[in-house]
C-alpha cells in the first residue's frame, strides 16, 4: 500500500490507502495490439539506442527548453499537490525515475508525455482546473504508464520515421505507402491510449473517478447534469446504431485521431475493470518487468490476432455483422449490402432471397448478442 512510505526522498502522503504493484511490467495492462507492438520494438537490439542518438535531429531539446521558460514546472514548491500524485503513481507503478511534469497554460484540457531521451509530462491549465482530485490522479496515472510503457519513445521514434518519409513522397506511390504507415501508427496510437487508460485505473484505483474524468473531458465541467450510465450507453449506442453508411463514416471519422472517441475509452476502460485480467492484477498476479526480455513476440502478435478476430465476431457495428458473415460464408450477402447502403440511392429495399440464407436486415438490429467491439474508436 501505497501510505506514507518514502519514495525518492519524499514522504508519500496519497489521499487514501492503495495498492502498489512492485516490479510490475507494463505488459501487464497493454492492451493486445499495442503490447504485440512493443515487444516487438523492444526485440530489436539497439533500437532505442540508436534513435536516442538521432535526438538532435528532433525537437526534442527545444521543448524541453520551451516548457521550462514557458510553463511551471511541477514540484514541491509549485503546485505541489500534482507533485504528490506523480510521485504516488510512479511508487504504485515502480516506476523508479520520476518523470519531469509541467502545467501549460492552455483553456484546452489535454495532458501528454512526449521525450526520447527521458519522457516529460505535460498537462494543461484546463485540465487542471476541470478534474477535481481523484479524476486527476487517474490522468497523472495515465501519463506515468505511456512513460512505463516507453511509448513516448516509440512514437517520437516513428513520428520521426513518418516525417522523413514524407521527403520521399515524390517516388512513385509514395503517398499510398506513406499514408499506410499514418494509418497504422494512429491504430496503434489510439490502442496505446485504450493501455494508458488502464494504467492511470490501477494507479487511481477508484474506476467511478476514471469515469467521471473521461465524462469530463467529453462534456465539460458540468457533473451534476450528467450521469455515467447514460454515458456509457451512448457508448453502446455508437458501436451498434446505423446501418453500413454510419460504419463507413465511423471509420472516417476515427482514420484522422490520434485518441479514441471519449465515450469508447470509457466503455473499454469499464469492462476491462470487470475483467479477471484486472482482478488478477489487483490480487498481486501480474508479469514482472525482469521478464520482459523473454516474452515472445509470437505469442504477442497470436494474442493480439485472436483479440481482433474476437472484436470483429462479436461486434454489434453492421459493417462488422456483415464482414463477420462473410467470413463465416453467410448467404444473401449482396442484398444485406444494399439494404444495408439502400439510403445512398433512394432505393427501396428487395425482398430477401427464399433460400432461407441471410436472415439479418443490415441495420444492426440483428441476433448477434456479443459484446460491443473493443477497437471502433
Amino acid at each position: 500500500m501505497s501510505d506514507g512510505h518514502q519514495h525518492n526522498g519524499h514522504e508519500r502522503v496519497p489521499g487514501r490507502q492503495r495498492r502498489r504493484f512492485p516490479g510490475i511490467s507494463s505488459r501487464a495492462y497493454e492492451h493486445p495490439a499495442d503490447r504485440s507492438a512493443l515487444v516487438a520494438l523492444r526485440k530489436l537490439s539497439g533500437f532505442d539506442t540508436v534513435f536516442k542518438a538521432l535526438s538532435g535531429l528532433l525537437p526534442e531539446r527545444s521543448l524541453r527548453l520551451l516548457f521550462l521558460s514557458d510553463s511551471v514546472r511541477v514540484s514541491d514548491r509549485q503546485f505541489a499537490h500534482l507533485n504528490d500524485m506523480l510521485r504516488d503513481a510512479c511508487y504504485i507503478l515502480d516506476l523508479q525515475k520520476v518523470p519531469p511534469m509541467y502545467v501549460n497554460q492552455d483553456p484546452n484540457p489535454n495532458a501528454m508525455c512526449i521525450g526520447l531521451d527521458e519522457p516529460i509530462i505535460v498537462v494543461t491549465t484546463g485540465l487542471v482546473e476541470l478534474l477535481d482530485e481523484e479524476e486527476m490522479r487517474a490522468v497523472v496515472g495515465h501519463e506515468v504508464g505511456h512513460a512505463l510503457s516507453g511509448h513516448s519513445v516509440y512514437r517520437t521514434v516513428l513520428l520521426f520515421l513518418t516525417s522523413l518519409a514524407v521527403r520521399v513522397a515524390w517516388i512513385p506511390l509514395g503517398n499510398v505507402a506513406i499514408m499506410a504507415i499514418v494509418t497504422a501508427l494512429r491504430e496503434w496510437f489510439r490502442k496505446s491510449e485504450l493501455s494508458a487508460d488502464r494504467a492511470g485505473l490501477l494507479v487511481g484505483q477508484d474506476v467511478q473517478a476514471s469515469m467521471r474524468g473521461l465524462m469530463k473531458i467529453a462534456g465539460g465541467n458540468h457533473l451534476h447534469e450528467m450521469n455515467v450510465d447514460a454515458f456509457l450507453e451512448q457508448a453502446e449506442e455508437y458501436e451498434s446504431g446505423g446501418d453500413l453508411r454510419d460504419s463507413v463514416l465511423k471509420i472516417l471519422n476515427v482514420l484522422p485521431r490520434s485518441h479514441p472517441f471519449t465515450t469508447v475509452r470509457a466503455a473499454e476502460l469499464k469492462k476491462w475493470a470487470a475483467s479477471r485480467d484486472f482482478q488478477r492484477i489487483m490480487d498481486g498476479h501480474y508479469p514482472r518487468r525482469e521478464d520482459d526480455k523473454e516474452a515472445s513476440v509470437r505469442d504477442s502478435w497470436r494474442e493480439s490476432a485472436s483479440t481482433y478476430a474476437d472484436e470483429m465476431r462479436t461486434s454489434k457495428d453492421p459493417l462488422m455483422k456483415l464482414v463477420s458473415d462473410i467470413a463465416g460464408g453467410a448467404g444473401d450477402l449482396g442484398g444485406r449490402v444494399r439494404r444495408g447502403f439502400g439510403g445512398f440511392t433512394g432505393a427501396k429495399p428487395g425482398p430477401s432471397r427464399p433460400d432461407g440464407a441471410g436472415h439479418g436486415d443490415g441495420d444492426g438490429d440483428g441476433d448477434t448478442d456479443g459484446n460491443p467491439p473493443r477497437d471502433q474508436a
